[in-house]
């Protein structure tokens, strides 16, 4: 038992230094160009997520269709028809715990709704959102 809470514990250092460490390098490179920024916002990060757009393969498509409202449940791909796994720490503790998958997924996601890569901001914002979810 005490070994399980201790991997536990280590698992969400892992994900808080990796998750806040991206959303630093991010809160960066939007200073860069906005010097009044005031940090990442869940309600903009909750627009993008929800907001429809024509995206790959000219079909209307949110960050929804792929992966739900409910954040702590699993959905499916709104293309492939496969099983997408929780966004929510809660329900998937593995979610947001390496900072090459979070790239690789918000760069394709992004890609995939809105037919280009996001903005350090847009990033940010989403990954704030979704993180609020919890």
């Amino acid at each position: 038992m005490k070994i399980l809470l201790i991997s536990l514990l280590m698992l969400n250092i892992s994900f808080a230094s990796v998750v806040e460490e991206y959303l630093n390098t991010l809160k960066q490179e939007v200073q860069k160009e906005k010097a009044d920024f005031k940090g990442f916002d869940k309600k903009r990060g909750e627009e993008i997520f929800t907001s429809k757009h024509i995206g790959k393969k000219g079909k209307e498509i949110s960050c929804t269709s792929c992966h739900g409202i409910d954040l702590t449940k699993p959905n499916q791909n709104f293309f492939t028809g496969k099983t997408i796994e929780p966004l929510s720490r809660k329900t998937n503790p593995e979610r947001f715990t390496k900072l090459k998958t979070i790239k690789k997924w918000l760069r394709r996601n992004f890609n995939d709704v809105y037919n280009r890569e996001g903005t350090a901001l847009e990033k940010g914002d989403v990954l704030t959102y979704i993180l609020s979810k919890e």
